[in-house]
């Protein structure tokens, strides 16, 4: 920086400060949560990882939301919690936008799914040395929901997987 005092040219240094910004909107909020929350490993809800990565981005759920291309609204509703299933297809676009695994953005139900719950039902069952009607027989649901869950064209309840799996 330079300055003309009574004629002689004198150099000041200027110093440029860096730090992370958070999201404008609801600052205290960010800060009261980055605060709370150090590191996301500390997080296991879904809706807060989300939050805790916008955060450190800087981001608003808008933002967020155009650049992963969905709706506003859609996004809020990920960021809510009671939320079971989070669609594999966006989380996969936020993990790109933040710059982390997938998998650090899921939690243990999510996770299950986006490895394929019908593999691992499957491997589960013939581990067991069960067929798929003894094995429904075993977990009390009906054949028709195991040959869905395995063949994958039905989602397992959280609530189902929970009470099975965990």
């Amino acid at each position: 920086m330079l300055s003309n005092l009574s004629g002689k040219i004198r150099l000041a240094p200027l110093e440029i400060l860096r730090f992370s910004l958070l999201a404008p909107r609801k600052l205290l909020d960010a800060q009261k949560f980055n605060i709370r929350y150090t590191d996301p490993s500390q997080i296991t809800e879904i809706a807060d990882k989300l939050r805790w990565y916008r955060y450190q981005h800087a981001l608003m759920q808008k933002e967020v939301a155009e650049q992963i291309g969905i709706d506003r609204n859609t996004y809020i509703h990920y960021e809510e919690y009671g939320r079971d299933y989070y669609p594999i297809e966006h989380m996969e676009k936020l993990a790109g936008l933040y710059g982390v695994p997938v998998e650090d953005l899921l939690d243990e139900y999510n996770l299950f799914l986006y490895k394929g719950q019908g593999e691992q039902i499957q491997k589960i069952r013939q581990g067991l040395g069960l067929t798929q009607k003894q094995y429904a027989e075993r977990l009390g649901v009906p054949l028709d929901h195991l040959k869905k869950w395995e063949q994958n064209h039905v989602r397992i309840y959280k609530s189902t997987w929970r009470s099975i799996f965990r």
